[in-house]
């Protein structure tokens, strides 16, 4: 039997798959699928906050839950695609991705909305293990491979600048619902290429696909997740503390349960490999780091600085160009210098850089927040990229659909703990400003519904009012930045000693 510590045995037959790139083109569509489903919603926030008045609590359940959704079904989507194979799990979730945002379009009321959203975390949960496990049985040469990653990662971060240009422009001349139909177009011609160029592959004796680990894995991430974030929010409270301890028992029950199966969901034994381990958890603290920031970056641009939507696309393009660059070249510094320096250096590079923007205030200049953007791309990029190829290379390509899973779960539930956490201080901190007398209790939400409320104000309040908001939400957007970059510098010194001695 393979260890699943050492990478399986390549022969001469398998090393160079026929259409393997115009393969690749496939996949590459699924992840610009999720890219751009991912941060097109930052953009469109001021928009459903005005139509749909959403409460605060509200505003952060529709950013994250779609990421607390595909977190708990990762694991079990990448399994599942080990078994009953990766090519057909990937085509149908990338169907019903495109149904599902279709209904994420015409919601009318935020808990339709959140419900739209979590749907779409079930559907895409089936698409990024699916993309990393294929390029692990179509690349077998460790050169090719580590190119194929890149551009993978590559097309991810393009997608996030694709998703607010397009959005903004969509913004400016549609309703916001727009911003999820984009997604149809890149799912048609994903399911017409893929059908005709991908190889089916799955593991050959993967065992049955334990539904009781499917619920414990689901129950688990949901709900400590949601304990984290509610924590952060209200403080802790018996519903809290509740979640807190199902979502423990159920995560315990989960790893005890795999290790006694004889053919797990997911096999443990991954995590002894400490270049797996330590990939894994830097993927997870980095997105921790930078999401909360992320989320909040569009509305900065927009309700702060007064920039229009398709504006505010254009002025977080840096950030993709850098990590779209870093991608591309990321495997060859890796083995050039090694796999801690380049990943090291990079999250070092986007903590430097989230600490940079601490300074940021209503008249902050574009070209300090595009260069700390441009410097955050070029660090995420390296990192990712490299963190990716590690994780797949520690791995049998039999196995590749639940380590791929592994490391997609670190990312989602990072953004959704960077949400939760980093978001929780930005709205904290926005909740408390002092606001004149006449303003609607609202506006206090969000700054989404501070801008809506002062359309029904008399003209000196509604100034003061916003002033203040205004400044409210930068200073808590400062204290999310800073600790942002606490994590992210604490991160760059874990992975110099996790991933020591590790090679691609």
């Amino acid at each position: 039997m393979t260890s699943t510590l050492q990478p399986a045995r390549v022969t001469e037959t398998e090393e160079k798959r026929p259409g393997r790139w115009l393969a690749l083109s496939a996949l590459v569509l699924a992840v610009l699928l999720v890219a751009v489903d991912a941060t097109v919603l930052g953009l469109a926030t001021p928009y459903i906050s005005e139509d749909l008045n959403p409460s605060g609590t509200q505003l952060l359940w529709i950013g994250d839950v779609y990421s607390f959704v595909i977190a708990g079904l990762l694991v079990s989507m990448g399994s599942l695609g080990d078994r009953i194979g990766r090519k057909r799990i990937l085509l149908v979730g990338a169907t019903a991705f495109g149904a599902v945002s279709v209904l994420n379009a015409y919601a009318t009321t935020p808990g339709m909305l959140i419900a739209a959203r979590a749907l779409l975390g079930v559907a895409g949960a089936t698409l990024m293990p699916a993309t990393l496990a294929l390029i692990r049985n179509l690349f077998h040469d460790p050169r090719e491979r580590s190119l194929a990653v890149g551009i993978w990662g590559a097309v991810a971060s393009a997608g996030t600048a694709v998703g607010p240009i397009a959005g903004g422009f969509l913004l400016e001349h549609f309703w916001w619902g727009s911003v999820f139909l984009i997604n149809l177009p890149v799912m048609v011609v994903l399911v017409l290429v893929g059908v005709r160029t991908l190889p089916e592959s799955r593991n050959p004796d993967p065992g049955p696909w334990d539904l009781l680990s499917v619920v414990l894995s689901l129950v688990g991430m949901i709900a400590v997740v949601y304990a984290v974030k509610e924590a952060a929010a209200h403080g802790l409270t018996g519903v809290t503390a509740a979640a807190a301890l199902l979502g423990s028992a159920a995560l315990h029950g989960f790893v005890r349960r795999q290790l006694t199966m004889p053919r797990p969901l997911l096999d443990m034994r991954l995590f002894r490999n400490r270049g797996f381990s330590g990939a894994v958890l830097a993927d997870l603290l980095t997105v921790l780091g930078m999401s909360g920031l992320v989320f909040f970056l569009s509305q900065y641009l927009q309700l702060v600085q007064g920039r229009h939507p398709f504006e505010a696309g254009l002025a977080e393009l840096p950030a993709a160009v850098g990590a779209v660059t870093a991608g591309l070249v990321a495997g060859r510094a890796a083995r050039r210098y090694s796999v801690r320096a380049v990943v090291s250096g990079g999250l070092a590079a986007v903590g430097v850089a989230l600490a940079a923007l601490t300074t940021l205030s209503r008249s902050t200049g574009y070209p300090v927040l595009g260069a700390a953007l441009l410097v955050v791309g070029v660090g995420a990029g390296f990192s990712f990229t490299v963190t990716a190829d590690v994780i797949l290379s520690s791995v049998p390509k039999d196995q590749a659909g639940a380590a791929s899973a592994v490391s997609e779960t670190a990312y989602e539930l990072g953004a959704a703990l960077g949400i939760a956490l980093l978001g929780s201080i930005v709205t904290g901190v926005y909740r408390g400003f002092t606001a004149p007398p006449g303003t609607p209790a609202a506006a206090h939400e969000s700054l989404g519904a501070a801008v809506e409320a002062s359309t029904t104000m008399p003209a000196p309040a509604a100034t003061t009012m916003l002033t203040a908001a205004r400044d409210s939400f930068t200073h808590g957007l400062h204290l999310a930045s800073g600790a942002g970059a606490a994590v992210l510098l604490a991160t760059a010194a874990a992975a110099w000693f996790l991933l020591k001695n590790q090679k691609l």
